[in-house]
């Protein structure tokens, strides 16, 4: 072998340990890029700790990044940026007090399937999302509405039985319960619903 390729020889292997060294050294921290997790709900509380809202992270880390509000609670994965290393927020905190005149949320298929926790309100049967659908307990073609108080989550079996009838009108359906109009009630449960799966929410939606 003559010496320039030995010497490529040689750079190949020393550029093969040092892959194998670092694929089994320790893991490193936990990082994300922009383009990922950027949209992972963090909870928003007052300056009380009243939680008020859900946000998505880089919402949540712009009111960090402006000092309008500080990390109560981390997920665990640190964001690097070209000038910024800091810890995802799972739960901020508003470093002043903001007053909730009317705490609102949008009336939409999602947040409806979330206050009646995936159940559909008929037949009792837990499914996932996208094998249920939404249901006008006064059906629109009776002049009914789309509002919280009137939309219900329902199977599709059960969307068919029903059909355009009122309630009163069928024997064998009715409501498992009646559909509540939006309130704080309504709001904390659809935050706890969202953040079901993340532990740190706990202590400030339970109690």
């Amino acid at each position: 072998m003559s010496l320039g390729k030995a010497s490529v020889h040689a750079r190949k292997q020393k550029s093969l340990a040092k892959c194998h060294a670092l694929t089994h050294a320790e893991a490193p921290e936990p990082s994300v890029r922009f383009n990922s997790a950027m949209q992972t709900p963090v909870l928003v509380l007052n300056a009380s700790y009243e939680p008020i809202n859900i946000c998505g992270a880089r919402r949540a880390l712009v009111l960090v990044l402006k000092g309008v509000a500080r990390t109560e609670e981390e997920q665990g994965a640190i964001l690097h940026a070209a000038r910024v290393r800091m810890p995802m927020p799972s739960v901020i905190r508003l470093l002043e007090y903001r007053r909730i005149p009317h705490q609102t949320r949008a009336l939409s298929r999602k947040n409806i399937l979330l206050r009646d926790r995936n159940t559909c309100q008929y037949c009792g049967v837990v499914l996932h999302s996208s094998e249920l659908t939404l249901d006008h307990v006064v059906p629109r073609s009776r002049g009914g509405l789309s509002t919280w108080e009137n939309l219900v989550a329902c199977c599709h079996g059960c969307n068919r039985r029903k059909g355009n009838q009122l309630l009163h009108e069928l024997k064998d359906m009715k409501l498992l319960r009646e559909p509540r109009p939006f309130s704080l009630h309504t709001s904390r449960h659809i935050m706890r619903m969202i953040g079901h799966s993340d532990q740190k929410w706990r202590k400030y939606l339970y109690y």
